[in-house]
C-alpha cells in the first residue's frame, strides 16, 4: 500500500509539472494597434533598405516579457539575409499561462527560434547588429542579431548570425515596458540581392499604477 500510495504521489509531481509548463500562444497581429503607448525605442545604426511596415501591439495591460528571432543560415557563397524578423511574446501581470504575439513585416528566408524569456519582469531595451552596406557588387545582409535587456537586468542574446557589429543600446523604457513593435523591411528581390531585416524599434507602454 504505502509503494503505491508513493507512485501516486510521483505521477501527481509529473503531472503538475506538466501543467505548469503548459501556455497558450496566440497571435495578435494588428487586433490591439490602437493601444496607446508612451515613447518608441530606436537604434541608430539601422540600415538603408526597404520602409517602415505596420505597428503591431501587445494588448493593453500586456507586456513582451521574451522573443524569438527568424534566421536563414549561411548560404556559403549564395546570397545571405541573417536576420529576417523578431517576434515579441506578450503576458500580462507575470502570468505566462496565455501569452501573445506580434512581430510586424518579417522576411521570408529562415526558420523561427525557440523563446527565450527574461527570468522575470519585461523587456525594455535592445541592441541591433549591423552589417553596413557592403556596396553594389557585396551581399547586404543588414541586421544579423538582437540583444534584449530585462528589467530584472540580465541580456538576453538572439541566435543571429555574427556579421557586422552591434552599436549603442537603445534607450530604457521607464515605468514600463516594451509593447509593441514595427520592422524596416526590403521586400524581396526577385533574384537580386536580399537583405530583408534593416531596421527595428519598439513601442513603450507605462504600467497602470496599482
Amino acid at each position: 500500500m504505502a509503494c503505491l500510495l508513493t507512485v501516486l504521489a510521483v505521477l501527481a509531481l509529473f503531472s503538475c509539472g506538466l501543467c505548469e509548463e503548459k501556455n497558450f500562444l496566440q497571435r495578435a497581429g494588428m487586433t490591439f494597434n490602437n493601444r496607446q503607448y508612451r515613447s518608441m525605442l530606436t537604434v541608430t545604426n539601422g540600415e538603408q533598405f526597404g520602409n517602415w511596415t505596420w505597428p503591431e501591439m501587445c494588448p493593453d495591460q500586456f507586456f513582451a516579457v521574451g522573443f524569438s528571432v527568424r534566421v536563414e543560415s549561411s548560404q556559403y557563397g549564395g546570397d545571405d539575409t541573417a536576420l529576417n524578423g523578431v517576434r515579441l511574446i506578450c503576458a500580462k501581470d507575470g502570468n505566462r499561462s496565455f501569452l501573445y504575439s506580434v512581430e510586424s513585416h518579417t522576411g521570408y528566408f529562415g526558420d523561427w527560434s525557440q523563446p527565450q524569456y527574461c527570468p522575470s519582469g519585461v523587456l525594455t531595451a535592445f541592441q541591433l547588429r549591423i552589417e553596413p552596406h557592403q556596396g553594389i557588387f557585396g551581399d547586404d545582409t543588414a541586421a544579423n542579431n538582437i540583444k534584449f535587456r530585462c528589467s530584472s537586468n540580465p541580456t538576453l542574446e538572439g541566435t543571429g548570425k555574427d556579421w557586422g557589429e552591434y552599436g549603442h543600446w537603445s534607450q530604457e523604457c521607464q515605468a514600463g515596458g516594451i509593447c509593441g513593435i514595427e520592422s524596416k523591411m526590403e521586400e524581396y528581390q526577385y533574384g537580386l540581392d536580399d537583405s530583408t531585416l534593416n531596421d527595428v524599434r519598439f513601442h513603450c507602454c507605462a504600467k497602470p499604477l496599482q
